[in-house]
């Protein structure tokens, strides 16, 4: 049988209230009485039911985390950055992947209301928040991960993927390229629209530039890899002498698809950049150029805003709506200078 509060208390001769001093507000109990708690507890091996606790309180110590892909390097150093900033005040994250499908991302955004999370992260499938503004209306703060919330009626931090979009093409112009292709999609992401616009402003500076859209359904190696086999199998003067990859995933499909079969070099015949440059990107065979992103940054920020609202909404004040929005950096490699 479990081990109760009531079975501590009567073991250390207190009250069961002191014993939950002792848990929750040790400060409140004198030195000697808490040394006598903690042994009894270490005798019965009493574990507190967190659960309980939490529902007592009305809200949980953990917050959700929902991200497009979790096999995506970026989204993994987003989750340690809240995960290290969570821990700081005594919180967990739970993670959840919605594998860009928004049927996904609704089951998880249930699950963790249905857990009293204290909060939600998410990196959201679309422009189409009602579920969340639902959500945070019935008491759960939400903050939008990795992307601007278009309308600012939630706090979110992302980076300027514009900019970071026309600082990729722009480095791919100065380099002597001037048939540049994007590979992306789909293009219900706003991250994927904004690099696309950013690329698209950088080639409208350029006369003699032009840009081809070769569409993806999802931003994963296998699919950089078929729109890689696509431009490998065209003619050589159909073919472009550049890539600018959505992100560093399907950069490396391409490189593969470009590659495997020695036709094809990069960067002499095409120069191939990514973005969120994760690791992997420096360790490529060719290593890979990249706009870098500040992923634990990014997630340890998002933390910070949740937490605000958090505290706003349990001190019944209006929550101010933060959005923080970092700088993207080139980080040029063999891909592209080689």
């Amino acid at each position: 049988m479990a081990v109760s509060v009531k079975d501590v208390a009567r073991a250390a001769s207190v009250s069961v209230g002191t014993v939950s001093n002792v848990l929750n507000r040790p400060d409140k109990v004198s030195p000697a009485t808490v040394e006598r708690v903690q042994a009894a507890i270490d005798a019965l091996g009493f574990v507190r039911n967190d659960a309980a606790r939490q529902l007592r309180a009305g809200r949980s110590r953990s917050i959700g985390l929902v991200v497009l892909d979790v096999r995506n390097p970026f989204f993994t150093e987003v989750a340690r950055g809240a995960e290290n900033r969570a821990a700081e005040d005594g919180m967990t994250v739970l993670l959840g992947n919605s594998d860009e499908n928004t049927a996904r991302e609704g089951a998880y955004l249930d699950l963790f209301e249905e857990q009293r999370v204290h909060g939600v992260l998410i990196s959201p499938m679309s422009d189409d928040l009602p579920r969340l503004a639902r959500l945070r209306d019935r008491g759960t703060p939400v903050v939008l991960v990795d992307r601007e919330s278009t309308d600012r009626a939630f706090s979110s931090v992302a980076v300027d993927d514009v900019v970071g979009g026309e600082l990729a093409v722009r480095h791919l112009l100065e380099t002597g390229r001037r048939r540049i292709a994007f590979v992306g999609g789909p293009a219900s992401l706003q991250q994927v629209t904004d690099r696309l616009e950013g690329a698209r402003r950088a080639v409208a500076e350029v006369l003699d530039a032009t840009l081809e859209v070769i569409p993806t359904e999802s931003l994963t190696v296998l699919q950089g890899r078929a729109a890689g086999e696509l431009v490998r199998d065209r003619a050589a003067g159909e073919r472009p002498d550049a890539i600018f990859a959505a992100n560093d995933l399907l950069a490396m499909g391409v490189l593969q698809a470009l590659t495997m079969q020695g036709r094809l070099r990069v960067p002499a015949d095409i120069a191939l950049i990514g973005y969120d440059d994760i690791d992997f990107a420096s360790a490529a065979v060719v290593p890979l150029s990249s706009i870098r992103q500040p992923a634990t940054l990014i997630g340890h920020t998002a933390v910070d805003l949740l937490l605000k609202e958090a505290d706003a909404a349990a001190s019944d004040s209006a929550p101010e709506r933060e959005h923080v929005v970092f700088q993207p950096e080139l980080v040029a490699r063999a891909s592209t200078l080689g």
